[in-house]
């Protein structure tokens, strides 16, 4: 008896250690953030240890997260949900059912996860447009765009402008009873920087009529420039996603070369014939004092420009919509911008926002202090937490009264 009790005692206590991770004081639910980081991480665990075995691409492992919180299209008595295709690209589809007098709104919605991970059908995912189709009464279209390490850049932004391009046509905005005036692209994360990236394309497309009325960009990614800004180096191993993981997805977005993953990782990947471009995400100009207390900014180190020539996806705007020039933010429409404190790419979405407000783009910050990377989604159970429903509800708030 006294063994197994040992045992017991041990084993509990070897579990514990294995879920605590530090977490920031003014998180609510801070053991259910632990118990998801803790899952992520035996993912990781298990994904690097497949890609050493030779077993299997990291992402590939990863990857088993969406498939396990995978659900059919299923409509319920608010909302008609079906899998179809927007110009060869896979969409599910948000009809709702409440009878409108006039055309509806439309929510064109991109998934994040690195782009390597994630779907529209994830369950987070499904019920985050679900509920979005429902109280906005609005048509609500999330793209399934193909990913890394399959597909890299430029095929996940190719696949979600084309959507896009297809539903702004007069047409099918007509089939669909949607008033091409209110029309906004959204997504979090590696969406956000997808639906920022539609957005600065649309605006040069001549053969696109309709314009878009907002976007909504939740913690995106925005820069692939400096990857040790002060929200980089203050939240390296913060649950959900560490700085490392970005590192990865950033350099799975274009390649599955590891060279480029560690001159990322060094911060040593940016030839000098391209160092102009760092005025953009220069975190010294743009970052707010209270954002810049304890850093220092310091030059880039420049690295070879051979990585830049084989690779040359992280310098283009299309993948990196924060490097845009000042004229390409002119004319963009209002922009809803969330960040969370606890978040590596906290400061990539306050950098977007000192630009667009300097650029005349009319601009709502949220900022979330008590906010971390994937709160937004944190609606579900077993990983429902008060913070995502808030921060749902002021995303809801904010197209009720913008779209």
């Amino acid at each position: 008896m006294g063994a197994k009790l040992l045992c017991l005692c041990i084993t509990s206590a070897l579990v514990a250690y294995y879920i605590y991770s530090p977490i920031p004081d003014n998180i609510e639910d801070p053991w259910k953030l632990m118990l998801i980081s803790a899952v992520f991480r035996t993912f990781g665990h298990v994904s690097e240890a497949a890609e050493r075995l030779g077993l299997a691409h990291y992402m590939d492992v990863m990857m088993l997260i969406t498939t396990v919180e995978h659900v059919a299209p299923t409509s319920d008595e608010n909302v008609t949900v079906t899998d179809t295709e927007f110009s060869g690209v896979a969409v599910r589809l948000y009809l709702p059912k409440k009878p409108t007098k006039g055309l509806r709104r439309a929510v064109v919605y991109f998934h994040g996860g690195g782009w390597c991970i994630g779907s529209a059908g994830m369950k987070a995912y499904d019920l985050l447009t679900r509920r979005t189709s429902s109280h906005l009464n609005a048509v609500v279209v999330s793209v399934n765009y193909r990913l890394a390490p399959k597909y890299h850049f430029p095929v996940q932004f190719e696949d979600v402008y084309s959507a896009t391009k297809f539903f702004l046509q007069s047409s099918v905005l007509s089939q669909y009873g949607v008033d091409p005036k209110r029309v906004c692209v959204a997504g979090d994360s590696a969406g956000g920087n997808l639906a920022a990236a539609v957005a600065q394309k649309l605006l040069e497309d001549s053969e696109v009529t309709a314009k878009l009325k907002a976007q909504a960009l939740i913690y995106p990614a925005l820069q692939a420039l400096d990857l040790n800004l002060p929200s980089y180096q203050e939240n390296e191993n913060m649950p959900i996603l560490t700085k490392s993981l970005m590192v990865r997805f950033w350099s799975e977005y274009f390649t599955s070369d590891p060279s480029l993953r560690e001159a990322m990782a060094s911060n040593r990947h940016v030839p000098a014939k391209w160092g102009h471009l760092f005025q953009y995400v220069n975190w010294s100009t743009l970052l707010p004092d209270e954002l810049k207390k304890g850093h220092v900014y310091s030059s880039p180190v420049f690295g070879s420009p051979a990585l830049a020539k084989k690779y040359p996806g992280f310098l283009d705007p299309r993948a990196a919509p924060l490097q845009a020039a000042d004229e390409q933010l002119q004319g963009l429409p209002p922009t809803y911008i969330l960040t969370c404190q606890h978040d590596v790419l906290r400061d990539d979405g306050v950098m977007y926002a000192t630009r667009l407000r300097a650029a005349g783009v009319p601009v709502t910050h949220d900022h979330a202090e008590d906010g971390f990377h994937g709160a937004f989604s944190s609606i579900t159970s077993p990983t429902d937490m008060p913070i995502g429903h808030r921060l749902t509800s002021r995303y809801f708030q904010w197209l009720e009264e913008h779209l």
